[in-house]
C-alpha cells in the first residue's frame, strides 16, 4: 500500500506543472474570433489546443462547427510553429453530436427539381461534412483527442479521425445514428474498425447503439490511457503532447503521414512509399541533432530543430 501511495504522489507532483498550464488553457467558454464555435489557443510554444465551445448546447455540432473545423485544421497544418494538437470539448461533456434542428434543413429539404438532382446535391453536402473530420487526419501534426463525459454520434466520428485518444473516467462513447434513422456517414463506420480490432465488436456498437463506457473502450483499444477527471486528463494530454512536440517535426510528422498511408496499403506498398519518403527525409540535420543528443545523453528538449 505504501507502495501505491508512492507512485501515486510522484505522479501527481510530474503533472503538477502541467496542471498549472492547463488552468491557463482557454476554458471560459467563449469561442475565439473569427471562430463561433472553436477556441484556440497556445498553452506552450509549439502546441496548439482546439477546444468545441458550445457548452450551452452540450457540445453540439451545428453548421458553423463543420466549416470552422475545416478552417482551423488547414491553418494548424501550415503554422510552422505547431508541432502537436490537444483537442478537447468545453462545459460538462465532450459532444452530444450533430446538432439536429441546426442541420435538418440541409438533408430534410435539400435542393434538386427531381430525384437525380437532389441525390447529387445530398451527396455533394455529405463530402463536405466528411471532410470535417478528415482535416484532423491529413494535418501533419499529431492531434490529441482528450474526452470526458458523453462523445456521441459525431462525437466518435471525429475521436476516430485523430491519432491518440485519452478520456476520463466517467466518459462514454455511442454510436447513435441507426437511432435517428440513418447509417453514420462521416467516419465512424470507416474508420472505427480499424481503430477497434474486433468487427464483432464494431457491429454491435453501431447496430445497437448502445454505450461503450470509459474502462472497455480502454480494453478494446478506442482510448488508450483513462483518467480520474478532466483537469488531471488536460495536464496528461499537455505533456504527452510536449513530449511529441520536443522531438523531430521532420520525424513526427513523416510518422504520422506514413502511419496512415500504411493503415490504407498493403505492405509491399507502404514500405515503397516510406522508401520514397526517407530517401529525401533523411537527409534532414535532425538526425544527427538527434544522435547527438542520444550520445552526450540529453534530452531532446534541450535541442534546437528548425520549423517546418
Amino acid at each position: 500500500m505504501a507502495f501505491v501511495l508512492r507512485s501515486a504522489f510522484r505522479k501527481q507532483a510530474l503533472l503538477m506543472p502541467f496542471m498549472n498550464a492547463v488552468r491557463g488553457m482557454s476554458s471560459s467558454g467563449a469561442p475565439t474570433p473569427p471562430f463561433t464555435t472553436l477556441s484556440v489557443s497556445r498553452p506552450a510554444e509549439t502546441i496548439t489546443h482546439v477546444e468545441i465551445c458550445r457548452p450551452e448546447k452540450r457540445n453540439a455540432m451545428n453548421k458553423a462547427f463543420w466549416l470552422e473545423m475545416v478552417d482551423c485544421f488547414n491553418q494548424i497544418s501550415e503554422d510552422a510553429e505547431c508541432r502537436a494538437v490537444v483537442f478537447s470539448g468545453a462545459g460538462k461533456l465532450f459532444t452530444s453530436g450533430i446538432d439536429l434542428l441546426g442541420m435538418a434543413s440541409d438533408f430534410l429539404q435539400p435542393e434538386g427539381d427531381d430525384t437525380a438532382r437532389i441525390s447529387w446535391n445530398v451527396r455533394r453536402i455529405i463530402t463536405k461534412y466528411q471532410e470535417t473530420f478528415s482535416v484532423i487526419e491529413k494535418c501533419p501534426k499529431p492531434v490529441i483527442v482528450a474526452i470526458h463525459g458523453a462523445c456521441i454520434g459525431g462525437g466518435v466520428d471525429l475521436i476516430t479521425a485523430c491519432d491518440i485518444r485519452l478520456c476520463t473516467q466517467d466518459a462514454w462513447f455511442q454510436v447513435k445514428e441507426v437511432d435517428i434513422g440513418l447509417a453514420a456517414d462521416v467516419g465512424t463506420l470507416q474508420r472505427l474498425p480499424r481503430v477497434i480490432g474486433s468487427r464483432s465488436l464494431v457491429n454491435e456498437l453501431a447496430f445497437t447503439a448502445r454505450k461503450m463506457y470509459a474502462d472497455e473502450a480502454k480494453s478494446c483499444g478506442l482510448v488508450s490511457r483513462v483518467f480520474p477527471d478532466k483537469d488531471t486528463m488536460m495536464a496528461g494530454a499537455l505533456e504527452m503532447a510536449g513530449e511529441i512536440a520536443s522531438k523531430s517535426p521532420v520525424a513526427v510528422q513523416g510518422t504520422k503521414v506514413n502511419l496512415i498511408y500504411s493503415r490504407d496499403h498493403s505492405v509491399p506498398e507502404a514500405l515503397n512509399y516510406i522508401n520514397t519518403w526517407n530517401m529525401s527525409m533523411l537527409q534532414t540535420q535532425d538526425v544527427m541533432k538527434s544522435a547527438q543528443a542520444a550520445m552526450e545523453k540529453k534530452s531532446l528538449k534541450d535541442i534546437t530543430f528548425s520549423k517546418l
